[in-house]
């Protein structure tokens, strides 16, 4: 789905609080709903336009860029590595690792928005009910969901910072 870049505009988001003493388990899907609605916080009151920009030449980055990018490492990481589900890889691969932030039209802005929070759910989902200690291989080295959830953490963490400068760059705003 398309949608015109000239009205559709990123919606306000609320980030959650969440206690700093839970169960690991807990503790550690708390701080990557922060950081993944912290991305959406960033691009929150910006048009498809705005999203797509590259303010910062000869960087490719945006913030619809990193949109993008992050709905890739979720399904990389959290379907495709851990849950063993066959979902199709994103963003053309076969055209090299940073077409999710090179092949980007301000009028898919709403569908990769809407296509990240949907991710979301499916990465949850794939990870519901099994123990951080649940091991799986990849690239032949055995891992466990733990460490997705510190690795994406981490991900999200360095892709908000990218964010707070792309979006002082683009309107001014700055802060949390």
């Amino acid at each position: 789905m398309t949608s015109d870049p000239a009205v559709w505009t990123a919606p306000q988001v609320e980030r959650p609080d969440g206690s700093l003493t839970p169960p690991e388990r807990e503790l550690l899907q708390g701080y990557l709903d922060f950081y993944r609605t912290t991305l959406l916080y960033k691009c929150a009151g910006l048009t498809a336009e705005q999203l797509a920009e590259r303010p910062s030449p000869p960087s490719n980055l945006s913030l619809l860029g990193l949109i993008r990018h992050l709905t890739k490492v979720e399904r990389i990481w959290f379907r495709i590595h851990f849950a063993a589900d066959p979902a199709e890889p994103l963003f053309a691969p076969e055209l090299g690792k940073d077409a999710d932030f090179e092949l980007i039209d301000p009028a898919d802005a709403q569908a990769a928005y809407d296509g990240l929070i949907a991710e979301w759910k499916l990465s949850d989902e794939a990870a519901a009910n099994h123990s951080l200690d649940d091991r799986f291989t990849f690239g032949g080295t055995e891992s466990t969901l733990r460490m997705i959830y510190i690795h994406l953490i981490g991900e999200y963490g360095r892709h908000c910072g990218h964010a707070d400068l792309l979006r002082e760059q683009l309107d001014g705003v700055t802060g949390a």
